[in-house]
């Protein structure tokens, strides 16, 4: 055999190097961004901003006089919590296609379980001052309900609410996940399948009997 012919083996930093070149291409192709999410003075700036709107507006909407300039009107906290959680689905929507390069069209679902947790937990709060005076939501009322359905259970209790706004969209997220990456679905197949699971939740929750207010919701009854 001529040793001219044998091959030299490849060494090892020129290997790695090529590895780390072809990963880098493909995060590139896939439109993945592999620097950190946010810098250290970014994360700073982050948690000085989510401190002041979580703990300096309530105390200018409930210790400040209501003439004072610095006071926060109610609808102004209102609006603010509005803002607050259309940025977290705008944050969510950042990593998982900005971050992941997979394009999900079902984050209406996961959004809209959170807000009806907490807004079960709020038509709670409410209690007799309804438009019906009834231990039971005005909606539920109105629709001849005779008591809680069972997913009401824990609705008036906020700290059951704070964890069931993270973990059932969370459970079923996961649930979800497990079996869409197990059977490597992706690409445009994924967005439509998250899409149709939105689509049909969302027929589930307008139907009066399950409990939700059907297609007019919590309020306007």
């Amino acid at each position: 055999m001529n040793p001219k012919n044998l091959s030299t083996p490849a060494r090892p930093e020129l290997v790695e190097g090529q590895l780390q070149a072809s990963t880098s291409s493909a995060r590139t192709v896939l439109g993945v961004s592999s620097s950190p999410l946010l810098t250290r003075k970014a994360w700073t700036a982050f948690l000085v901003c989510l401190l002041a709107v979580g703990v300096l507006a309530p105390v200018l909407n409930l210790w400040v006089p209501a003439g004072s300039a610095l006071h926060l009107s109610d609808y102004a906290i209102a609006l603010i919590g509005k803002i607050m959680c259309y940025a977290i689905c705008a944050l969510a929507m950042d990593l998982i296609w900005g971050y992941t390069g997979i394009l999900s069209l079902g984050h209406g679902l996961f959004f809209a379980l959170g807000g009806y947790v907490m807004g079960m937990y709020l038509m709670r709060q409410i209690g007799r001052d309804g438009q019906y005076q009834s231990d039971l939501p005005d909606f539920m009322v109105f629709l001849d309900w005779k008591e809680l359905p069972w997913h009401w259970a824990l609705s008036d209790s906020f700290v059951a609410t704070v964890l069931l706004v993270v973990l059932v969209p969370g459970v079923i997220a996961g649930v979800f996940g497990f079996f869409a990456f197990r059977s490597r679905i992706k690409g445009v197949y994924f967005s439509i399948i998250t899409q149709a699971m939105t689509f049909a939740a969302m027929l589930l929750f307008f139907r009066n009997e399950t409990g939700f207010g059907g297609n007019n919701g919590f309020t306007d009854f």
